[in-house]
């Protein structure tokens, strides 16, 4: 297996654990339970994070400028206080 296929399989193994973990943190009764998930939610998604950058630093992704005009127009699309 090539790297770039074993680092696509971790980066989806990852995207699906942080999955589990939101909706383990949304459904906790349970105040331990849920700061625990949520600590390993947030750790997950740095893993994620990490790998991401790691991945288009190999080339494997290609990251692309984006304009602040572009960035303000999808701000303004989800933006939840309007």
């Amino acid at each position: 297996m090539s790297d770039q296929i074993l680092m696509n399989s971790y980066l989806l193994l990852l995207k699906s654990t942080v999955e589990v973990y939101v909706h383990g943190t949304l459904e906790s009764s349970n105040d331990d339970v849920r700061i625990l998930l949520n600590d390993c939610l947030n750790s997950t998604i740095e893993m994620q994070g990490n790998t991401y950058l790691e991945m288009a630093d190999y080339g494997f992704y290609e990251i692309k400028n984006v304009s602040d005009k572009e960035i303000s127009k999808v701000i303004d699309k989800v933006d939840c206080k309007n």
